[in-house]
């Protein structure tokens, strides 16, 4: 892996988009990106988690702390679909498809303010901008992936060690949950997914204190790239064979200590990926 960015305490749904790199940094508070030519963090007084373009190029973002959709103006996230009628915690990762409609994580408590764990859903915001459970009891919801030309959405599902997949029903309802990837099993015990990313034949992981950067497909680990002593965070790939991870440094202290003491940094890497099993 490679050096590609610095800076930023936490970064979180790394999106490419037409030669620029995009990431929330949760932690930090700031909106990062080389878009306009060097990298950079733009403050923010609401902060995104999960990001994703919508068909007509416009970037929106999972707003953590308020329960809606924004889309970003060029100095702020301005509302663009309102979910506090249905969500019940913060709000997680982001994915959408072709036809503008987007699955967002419910994570079902705010971990932040001391909240007690609870089963959290996922929501679909329709393009016509209409809102609805897509599915209940998903346990610690976070990365986010559709695969099978979109028949197929992955969640992973953190604190049980494993990307859940359902069945994209016509009219966007999620069906036949299943096991796609026991992460536990296939990479280690210490294996916590959060950010995914579609390849060609399967999903990408990064499994943040698994210290490992996984290629999975259904019930099997294809290849898995060591990231040491740094916590691979979330990832996307750019279209072609790269593969950017935002990677945490904790300083050596265990996760929940170093975040509580504000002692995390993070840096994006990038993995080149030639063909299935060879990357580096």
């Amino acid at each position: 892996m490679k050096e590609y960015a610095a800076g930023m305490r936490w970064g979180e749904g790394p999106r490419w988009q037409r030669g620029a790199l995009w990431l929330s940094d949760t932690q930090g508070g700031k909106l990062w990106t080389d878009h306009d030519g060097p990298w950079r963090g733009i403050p923010l007084d609401a902060v995104p988690n999960g990001l994703w373009f919508l068909p007509d190029g416009r970037l929106a973002g999972a707003m953590m702390h308020e329960r809606r959709i924004g889309v970003w103006t060029g100095e702020r996230f301005a509302t663009y679909a309102d979910l506090s009628a249905v969500a019940t915690g913060s709000l997680g990762d982001m994915v959408g498809d072709p036809h503008g409609n987007l699955y967002v994580d419910d994570v079902g408590f705010a971990a932040h303010a001391g909240e007690p764990p609870r089963p959290g859903r996922l929501v679909r915001v329709a393009a016509d901008g209409s809102v609805r459970v897509a599915t209940e009891d998903v346990e610690f919801p976070n990365g986010l992936a559709l695969v099978d030309g979109g028949r197929t959405l992955l969640v992973a599902e953190t604190t049980r060690q494993r990307l859940t997949a359902f069945t994209v029903a016509d009219d966007g309802a999620l069906t036949d949950r299943r096991t796609y990837a026991d992460l536990a099993r296939l990479v280690g015990t210490h294996a916590r997914p959060d950010g995914i990313w579609p390849a060609q034949d399967g999903v990408w992981v990064a499994t943040t204190t698994g210290h490992a950067v996984a290629l999975v497909r259904e019930n099997e680990l294809v290849t898995s790239v060591d990231t040491g002593a740094l916590l691979p965070i979330a990832c996307c790939g750019d279209g072609g064979n790269r593969l950017f991870v935002t990677l945490a440094d904790t300083q050596g202290l265990p996760l929940g200590e170093a975040m509580a003491a504000k002692a995390v940094r993070t840096t994006v890497a990038l993995l080149e990926a030639t063909k299935e099993g060879d990357a580096g």
